[in-house]
């Protein structure tokens, strides 16, 4: 069953983040995942939204959401969103 990893991210240092997202493509695609929706500025229709930015990422299962998200090598460039950027992440199960 697909899983979705959904980050709510307010970025305070833009330079800093960049290496995030140079780095993020290479490892986020050999777990399989792809990005379905971003959005510099979430429209909040309904209730309150923590941090600004939103993108939703789609992986095949939720076990390689996991991979992805344990990789050394992830966790080596997400120490750069952690110095430039708020974030919350969660995964949550797709309905196939």
């Amino acid at each position: 069953m697909s899983a979705y990893a959904i980050a709510q991210i307010r970025v305070n240092d833009p330079a800093e983040y960049q290496k995030y997202l140079d780095g993020f493509a290479p490892v986020f695609a050999r777990h399989g995942g792809k990005v379905v929706a971003r959005s510099p500025e979430a429209e909040v229709i309904e209730g309150a939204w923590a941090l600004p930015r939103t993108v939703i990422l789609r992986f095949p299962t939720a076990e390689d959401a996991h991979r992805w998200h344990d990789d050394p090598d992830y966790q080596a460039i997400a120490a750069h969103r952690h110095r430039s950027a708020e974030c919350n992440l969660v995964l949550v199960e797709g309905v196939d």
